[in-house]
């Protein structure tokens, strides 16, 4: 059995440190393995062979059957001279996997081609829809293509059309609020909503441990309230991105403009070792990359919009251009794309931080999809000092530039689903369920509404049994009633001790 395509490339090149998600083989017996790590290997029949055993022929294979990386594309691609590229275009001028090759090589290495023949054919889309997100087409003349890429030589992520994902965005967010909407009374919404918006603050920052005075929770509460009224490539300008991280971070750490220093994520051992966690993009390529994260916003205009929230949120926070505050930022893009898209109504909040941080497991896993394969190829040297400098940029610059996102989006529609499915419900129930104790309880004694809400509050810390460490709390209520307020607690929230 002999490799073929990006398998054959990675061995020829050795190109060991790139993880390839889908890679084929030639061999007897046709068939097709997911491995371990969820990665697919194929094996295709002899007649599906390449051509020749050299690189450009196994590109041509590759673009026909293996998924698109970019980043393993440009590596491949700086091992190849241009006049070979040139040399195989030429025999085959009006060939679309010829044109797509050429596309590609240009935009990837910014070397143009010269080439002595006319380059001819029809249109050919550059990505297949069926297989990869696309962006309204933009035919270029050059090569007869039409460029449907997520984004430019920047930043351009990649997202496969996964089964697990075509399912997912088949599912209709703006219907399913509507449906919750309509299914309880429009003052219990608002309330919850109202609550939801303190809710997803306090949880955005207690991902990052941190505990916000009540100031920084208004004015971020404030932010989510305008959240939508900007263009998304306003909103990833640098000036208003310094504001953004202005209002979220304690005002000593707010700084000017993007980062000019090398930073990191890691932790701090009780033995005072550093652990690293992810590298973040040199310094020299923050200022690009942010560029074509705001190129990317304008290329997915029209897409679907938790695809575009996943692009720019997580694309946000992989760059990682503040020192501080990236990860709030990062949470808030998720909610500005979705109400700028009109997916969510301006007036609403989808709780995602609620629900990352009731799974943070789960969130800690996406995030470290990204983060585990660049750790096992930057190279970098941490000083004393804990400063740091990366020592292989040249190596590493695709990574950032070409991410492939389809697990990042994938797992977002699960969260919003998630949340829309259950948590939300659930807030929208025990607050209809906490109205009803709440005229319960007065129905048995006409109390001041403090108290009221103070022996709700101790029933449902305690699963509808008063404490009795919280007797004297209530000195004028006799014990006949204290124990009607339990029944009635129970009843309404449907809790059977037995």
């Amino acid at each position: 059995m002999k490799s073929a395509g990006c398998q054959w490339l990675k061995d020829h090149f050795k190109l060991s440190a790139y993880i390839l998600t889908h890679s084929s083989f030639i061999g007897s017996n046709p068939h097709v393995e997911l491995t371990s790590k969820g990665n697919v290997e194929e094996v295709f029949g002899s007649k599906y062979a390449p051509a020749e055993d050299a690189p450009l022929h196994h590109i041509e294979f590759a673009l026909k059957y293996d998924d698109l990386n970019l980043d393993f594309l440009q590596a491949v691609f700086k091992n190849i001279p241009a006049k070979h590229v040139e040399e195989f275009i030429e025999k085959s001028p009006s060939g679309k996997y010829a044109r797509r090759i050429g596309f590609l090589y240009e935009l990837l290495t910014r070397h143009r081609l010269k080439l002595m023949k006319s380059i001819s054919g029809n249109y050919a889309d550059l990505l297949d829809p069926e297989k990869y997100i696309t962006s309204i087409s933009v035919k270029d003349s050059r090569w007869k293509i039409n460029n449907n890429l997520l984004g430019d030589w920047e930043f351009c992520p990649i997202i496969r059309q996964k089964k697990e994902l075509k399912e997912l965005i088949y599912i209709d967010i703006s219907q399913k609020i509507h449906v919750l909407k309509k299914s309880y009374p429009s003052e219990i919404f608002r309330r919850v909503i109202q609550f939801l918006y303190k809710k997803e603050t306090k949880s955005s920052y207690e991902i990052e441990h941190e505990a916000p005075s009540e100031d920084r929770i208004d004015k971020f509460i404030t932010l989510l309230r305008k959240a939508g009224t900007d263009s998304t490539f306003t909103i990833l300008r640098e000036d208003r991105l310094v504001s953004l991280q202005e209002a979220i971070v304690d005002p000593r750490f707010a700084v000017n403009g993007f980062r000019d220093f090398q930073n990191y994520i890691g932790q701090t051992h009780p033995n005072f070792q550093q652990q690293i966690h992810y590298i973040c993009p040199p310094p020299a390529f923050v200022d690009s990359l942010m560029i074509g994260l705001q190129q990317s916003a304008v290329r997915t205009e029209g897409v679907n919009s938790v695809v575009r929230a996943a692009i720019i949120s997580f694309g946000f926070v992989f760059i990682h251009p503040f020192d501080d505050g990236n990860g709030r930022i990062h949470r808030f893009l998720i909610h500005d794309t979705l109400v700028h898209d009109k997916v969510v109504p301006d007036d609403m909040i989808i709780p995602v931080s609620a629900h990352m941080l009731n799974n943070m497991k789960d969130y800690d896993a996406i995030l470290e999809r990204y983060s585990g394969p660049l750790m096992q190829r930057v190279k970098y040297q941490l000083e004393e000092n804990e400063s740091i400098t990366v020592s292989n940029p040249a190596q590493v610059e695709g990574y950032y530039r070409y991410p492939d996102l389809t697990e990042q989006v994938i797992y977002l529609l699960k969260t919003i689903h998630a949340t829309l499915e259950h948590d939300m419900p659930e807030e929208l129930l025990f607050l209809q369920r906490y109205d009803e104790a709440k005229r319960a309880l007065q129905m048995i004694v006409d109390m001041p509404d403090k108290d009221i809400n103070w022996m709700l509050i101790y029933l449902h810390q305690n699963k509808g049994t008063f404490p009795k460490r919280r007797r004297d709390r209530f000195p004028k209520l006799t014990d006949d009633e204290i124990a009607g307020m339990q029944s009635v607690f129970r009843k309404v929230f449907e809790i059977d001790l037995e």
